[in-house]
């Protein structure tokens, strides 16, 4: 959008105005706190099975989910999302419980992997060590499918719960097809970006 030669603010969505010339934003508070909220997800380190390796080589150099605003933490009291990846087992189930019951609110929870779901391939009858899905514990905003899910599933996961909080997609696919800005001198686009081998 250009700014340039305009004079008084300018409505770039509802209840958010931008005074041209200047580097002033005018918006609520609780627009700006959300905002900030969903731009820095902080999940809580908690790898539970084969799922955990995902979920590490998704955090790693490759797909970096830093550019993202996103930081395991190893605390559940620094964090406010709960990434449930892999086997629950009734003699961990007060454990996971627990991490979750320590988060401060607002909290979101991703289910990572078919055992976070369902339990998986060890659900049979007269099975009696494993939780059949996260959801018995705790309120589940996210499911990620897969045996175990490809990074890329962990990534449009995340965007999704983003999607659910903010109501609108924020634009991960929209710098790797090319039809985003620049980012801070930075050009994202699909011929010089460095996931340009990443099929979506």
């Amino acid at each position: 959008m250009l700014l340039e030669g305009l004079t008084g603010m300018v409505e770039v969505e509802e209840g958010v105005k931008i005074i041209p010339g200047g580097n002033t934003i005018i918006a609520g508070i609780d627009k700006l706190v959300n905002w900030g909220r969903v731009s820095s997800l902080w999940p809580m380190t908690f790898g539970l099975a084969c799922c955990a390796i995902e979920m590490m080589s998704t955090g790693a150099s490759h797909y970096d989910l830093d550019r993202f605003g996103i930081i395991f933490r190893g605390s559940p009291r620094q964090a406010d999302v709960v990434i449930v990846a892999g086997t629950i087992t009734k003699k961990m189930a007060p454990i996971v419980r627990r991490v979750y019951d320590q988060m401060p609110e607002p909290k979101w929870v991703i289910a990572m992997g078919n055992c976070a779901i369902s339990g998986g391939p060890f659900v049979f009858p007269g099975q009696y060590a494993v939780v059949e899905g996260v959801d018995k514990l705790f309120p589940v905003d996210v499911f990620i499918p897969g045996c175990p899910p490809r990074p890329e599933a962990l990534i449009e996961g995340i965007l999704k719960l983003e999607e659910k909080l903010t109501g609108k997609r924020l634009g991960f696919k929209q710098f790797l097809l090319g039809e985003g800005p620049s980012f801070q001198g930075l050009d994202l686009r699909r011929d010089k970006s460095p996931m340009r081998d990443v099929k979506l």
